[in-house]
């Protein structure tokens, strides 16, 4: 991994790219919205602060766990401007999704559940279906096929 020398403040999207794992692409795509942010030089070349580093460790773990762009955006707005998100940081959001996480641990495993029984059927009924229409969700609502 390139060492970066203390002296540079600001790394080019390339160094950025080199040192926190993440495809030039990516870098572009979480400036864009509004994750971390650059700032131009004359030549039009986007500048990055230091603390872009670990903004972007922060946002690669939490999307690991699956937390959508959004909530992490949210959250990293919640900080202070140009502050990087530190332990304390990181614990107390960490708690914050928990509960989101859960609850998709319990849909994906409802999902495991019924896969092999909608294999099994092979007609994604929209009446028994629990893949496509769980808990006839559909059947409430309208009569006949909509989907």
């Amino acid at each position: 991994m390139p060492q970066i020398p203390e002296k540079i403040h600001e790394l080019t999207v390339g160094q950025l790219s080199a040192r926190s794992g993440a495809a030039v692409s990516a870098l572009h795509f979480y400036e864009a919205k509004g994750l971390i942010s650059s700032r131009r030089t004359s030549g039009n070349q986007r500048r990055y602060t230091r603390d872009a580093l670990r903004r972007v460790a922060f946002v690669r773990a939490a999307q690991r766990v699956g937390i959508p762009l959004a909530s992490i955006r949210e959250a990293l707005a919640r900080l202070p401007e140009e502050r990087t998100p530190n332990r304390e940081d990181w614990a107390r959001l960490s708690e914050a999704w928990r509960a989101e996480l859960d609850e998709r641990i319990t849909r994906l495993g409802r999902l495991r559940d019924h896969l092999t029984d909608c294999i099994g059927c092979g007609c994604l009924s929209m009446e028994t279906c629990a893949l496509s229409n769980p808990d006839d969700a559909f059947g409430e609502r309208l009569s006949g096929s909509r989907l």
